[in-house]
């Protein structure tokens, strides 16, 4: 019998969405590194266009990965470090309840 789809996502699920872009994972690893980057020196990083570096930031951000802080005429970007752990300790979670493999 096929599992049954829930009608909401969890969102855990967007997270891991959000996460799963080469882009956006660079994004989120860039900003735990050197937080308060500016949208526009994405571009350094990544070879992608500044549009694109924009949606990107928006998806992460809709998914409450980042969170904004404007500057004048600047939008600079931190990550949100509790929505990562928290997607960390369900992770964890999993393995540490998993039985162990079997060996052949």
């Amino acid at each position: 019998m096929p599992a049954e789809i829930p009608d909401e996502v969890p969102d855990e699920v967007e997270v891991l969405r959000a996460l799963a872009h080469p882009v956006r994972w660079g994004i989120v690893r860039r900003l735990a590194a050197d937080p308060g980057i500016c949208a526009c020196d994405f571009t350094e990083f990544f070879d992608v266009s500044q549009p694109t570096i924009s949606a990107h930031l928006k998806v992460l951000r809709e998914a409450g990965l980042v969170t904004t802080q404007r500057n004048g005429t600047t939008i600079c970007y931190s990550i949100v470090p509790d929505r990562l752990a928290r997607l960390g300790a369900l992770i964890a979670g999993f393995a540490l309840t998993a039985p162990d493999a079997l060996v052949p």
